[in-house]
Parts: C-alpha cells; structure tokens; sequence
C-alpha cells in the first residue's frame, strides 16, 4: 500500500493554544506476509507510482511489537503504526507515510475497500456513527473554503466537505473529513500521563482504487507525516501539545519493527542538513557521493536545486531512486571496488555480484565481534542464514552521501545491497538503487533502515545517525529546555550475561567443527 499525497492548508479554527508540551512515541512496526516475496519489478512499479504523486504535488512510552519478516525491499512489506480514533477508542493500523500529510483510515461505508488484509492484521473501518465525539466537517467550514492542490469537494446533495485524491496511476482515495478524538500516552517529565487526547480532523475513506483495493497489501490507512497544516504533527504541534519535530528508527535486521516519536530523539552522533525552503516534502541538498573515501566523477548539476534535483527523503518508498547522472558512476565505482573479490553478473537488467560459498559470520559477543568462517553449506545444513547476511561488509566498501552543510550519511553495503537467490552455489547480491531520468533522487527505505531520523521542523533541519533501532532512545520532552527521558527500554550488561555467550559461542564452535567433519567424511 502507498501513501498517498495531498498538500492542504488548516484551519485556524483548530489551532487553539495548550499550555503542555508532550513527547509522544508510537510503536513502529514492519510486516508482511511470511514467504510471500514480491518481484523486483513490481516494487519499482509500486515505487514509480506513487512518485508522480509525490512529485505532483498519541500514545505513550516505546513499545517493541513482534513482527514478522524483516526488512528485505524484496519482500512486500511496509512500516505502520496503530492509532486508537474516536469515542470510545478503536485501534486502527495505519502506514507511515513522510511523503504525505493527511491521517486517513477507511470508513465503514466504504464501497469498495479491502475486507481482508494478506499482511496478517485484522482491518477496522471508522464508523462515525458510534463515535459520541465524532463531528463531520460541514462545508461551511472554512477548510472548504481553502484553495486545496488535491480536491476538496461539496456535493450539492451533500453538507459534508469531502476530498478526493485521484492521480495517474488510477490509485486514490476520496471520502469526507471527520473531527474525532486522538487517544495516546504523553510523556511529561519523568511521568506517564495515559488517556491523554486531542480532537483532530482526519480523512474517513468511503472509496479507494488502483493499489488500494488489492488485498495483499490491505491496511486500515495512511498517516501522513508530512509538512502540511493539516498533518497530525503539525496539528498537535501548532497547539503546543508535542514539539514541532518528529523521529523514527526503523529497525532492518531481524523481526523489524522500530520507534517513532512526536518529539526528538536525542543522540550525539546526529549529523544534520538544512530542509530546502517552501518545499511540500522534506527535501534536501545532496551535494556529492563517495564510495571508499573517493569522490565520484559525478557534475554537482546532477543535484542542483535550480534543476529541481533535490533529494526526498520518503519513508513510503522502499526502494532508493538516483539520478541518471549519479547512479552509473555510483556503480561503476561498487563495481571497480569489488571487482577481484566477486563475479560481476547483470540480471534482469540490475547490476549483480556473485559472491563466493565462503561466508564470514559475525558473533556479537559483549562490545565486540568473533568472526568465523564457514563453507556456505554448513551454513545452510545449521540453517543459519545469517551466516552470509553480514559477509557483504567484508567485500564490498562504505558509501556516503555527502548533504548540504557537511552532513554525511554512511551507508553499509545491507543499504545499498540487496540479497535475492543463490545461483551456481554463490550469493547473489545486487544494486539496490534505481536509475531515474530527469527527476529527483527519493530515498526510501533501503537507506532509512537502521538510522536514527530526526525531522526538526522547528529549525527546518533534517538530521541523521546509524543506530541499533532496538536499543533505547533519549527523547526530548522540552521545548529550549536541557530536560530528556529515555523512552526505551533498559539496556542490560552483566558479567553473567558474557559468560553465558561466551559458552554459546564455544558450543557453536565445536558443533560447527563436528557438522564439517561429519559432511566431509
């Protein structure tokens, strides 16, 4: 499913001053189907179709959910989050989108949207008429009376002001905006206030197309994270409720999963650039690309902001999308780099490596990493396929994204990378970017994966940091204050714990040495 974008002004009927600023954290979480891939070419399809539309145009301390999969762009997946609307509450399950600004979730008098869901979450629909604090917004609101890029509606037969957002790939959704009661757990000081609330206006969807009405990717909504007045963050923000700035970790490896915060996560390593002004989405300046500490031969027009070359940060995205003039000399050089180590290949049209049947596997063990190595049929006879998730690291180098004001964002070959078959009896690892002609560069998921996001909307700064999304997080509760909460959970280090895996480690030694005996004998 894929956000959708609508750039619309508020009301400053809603904006009405509070006096208490929260920090307010929502559950992330990443699913899709189990052994349910999806080809490449349809997720560059689905990323393509919503890039017309982007180029047209809460709930308490941190949560880890268990989620299924892991964060592998071949997969069909998406991160979402669950919002709890309405009187008394209901939980809806909605994407997180930072490509669009609207919170929407289907309506019980949808015609045609999805019943079931193949991502494994039971669908909700809003039903206004069992919601005491539902309101619908009347046309003579003076949101209808806003001039709106996507269509704001009053239908003669009807007082209500509907919107519908319709765009060249048939996908849309239209419907009605309600006011409704947001429900969430704030964070104030070293206290959690739980029940807390706001009235909000949100979009209920009576009817959907394209993309949204097929099953496999069915969920209850959208929650747009953009700039708009009309977001959620922007919302709450403009009543003092929660600071204007929002981040989130999405955690790749594993189970999945993630933070996301109304609010500032606090980390020293955050390196930050400047938001390129009056832009509906969170541009920013990428100046140059470096791939083992060399600068590629890449002309600085390639992401000039008079070309309109900006750079979109979309977590809707999954893929990572690069300018003609970027993307070749990028791997060219990922190419050149790793040229006596693995097999070049081309398949279907992307830039492949083979990688050889000896794998490094990396034990984290206290503050340090045991590497060993072992034939890959070991590895699969153990099923362990992490054994060959980390040995990219080994072969191929570090990149990085050079941004306006010295800011760099690294990038490991997992962002970059992704992993498809085995053929022949090697991995096969391929580019995971794609080549744009005459657009901007998007970056999605692939690249947002693993990495603190800070979006300070204050300051107009975007910033960044590799981090462990499983780990806890520092999060700013105070606006201009030095006052924070660690949202996370407590990390634990005891010496018990090392002994404990430094046996584990020596008993998955030994049984490797036996499994090697017992296969070559």
């Amino acid at each position: 499913m894929w956000a959708l974008r609508g750039v619309i002004s508020a009301v400053s009927a809603l904006l009405v001053p509070l006096s208490v600023v929260y920090s307010v954290v929502l559950p992330l979480e990443r699913a899709f189907p189990v052994n349910h891939s999806l080809p490449l070419s349809q997720l560059r399809a689905r990323d393509h179709a919503r890039h017309p539309r982007i180029l047209q145009g809460v709930t308490g301390g941190f949560v880890d959910f268990p989620v299924q999969g892991s964060s592998d762009p071949s997969l069909i997946g998406l991160y979402f989050t669950k919002v709890k609307l309405g009187s008394p509450s209901r939980e809806f399950n909605v994407q997180i989108d930072t490509g669009s600004d609207i919170l929407w979730v289907a309506c019980s008098t949808c015609s045609n949207c999805p019943q079931i869901s193949g991502l494994g979450v039971q669908l909700n629909f809003f039903d206004t008429s069992s919601s005491s604090t539902a309101r619908p917004v009347p046309c003579s609101d003076p949101l209808c009376a806003l001039e709106i890029q996507t269509a704001t509606e009053c239908p003669p037969q009807s007082n209500l002001c509907g919107y519908s957002f319709q765009y060249e790939d048939e996908s849309g959704t239209s419907g009605s905006y309600i006011y409704d009661t947001l429900y969430f757990d704030a964070i104030l000081g070293e206290a959690i206030t739980t029940n807390s609330s706001a009235p909000i206006v949100f979009g209920c969807s009576t009817y959907q197309s394209g993309d949204l009405t097929k099953t496999d990717k069915a969920i209850d909504g959208i929650f747009g994270f953009g700039q708009g007045d009309l977001s959620v963050i922007s919302q709450l923000s403009s009543r003092g409720i929660t600071p204007r700035a929002f981040s989130h970790c999405l955690k790749g490896e594993g189970n999945g999963g993630g933070k996301l915060v109304l609010g500032e996560i606090l980390e020293p390593s955050i390196v930050y650039t400047p938001l390129v002004p009056s832009k509906p989405h969170y541009n920013i300046n990428l100046q140059s690309i470096s791939v083992n500490g060399t600068l590629l031969p890449i002309d600085p027009a390639a992401f000039a902001a008079s070309n309109n070359r900006e750079t979109i940060v979309d977590s809707g995205t999954t893929l990572t999308y690069l300018v003609e003039e970027a993307f070749d000399p990028f791997v060219d050089a990922i190419t050149t780099s790793v040229s006596q180590s693995v097999t070049p290949t081309v398949s279907k049209g992307k830039q492949c490596y083979l990688v050889s049947t000896r794998f490094s596997l990396k034990l984290h063990l206290s503050d340090e990493y045991t590497v060993l190595t072992c034939p890959l049929l070991i590895c699969k006879h153990l099923k362990l396929n992490f054994c060959f998730q980390f040995s990219v690291s080994e072969i191929f180098p570090m990149v990085s994204l050079n941004f306006d004001g010295g800011a760099s964002m690294i990038l490991k070959p997992e962002e970059y990378l992704t992993h498809f078959v085995f053929y022949g009896g090697a991995a096969m690892w391929c580019i995971g970017f794609e080549k744009v002609q005459g657009e901007v560069s998007i970056l999605g998921d692939l690249v947002l994966k693993d990495k603190i996001f800070v979006y300070d909307l204050a300051q107009q700064r975007l910033g960044w940091a590799n981090y462990d999304c499983s780990l806890s997080v520092n999060v700013s509760i105070t606006v201009g204050k030095d006052e924070f909460i660690n949202a996370g959970q407590l990390s634990v280090s005891s010496s018990s714990r090392d002994m404990l895996l430094k046996m584990l480690l020596l008993s998955f030694i030994a049984l490797l040495l036996h499994s090697l005996v017992f296969m070559e004998s």
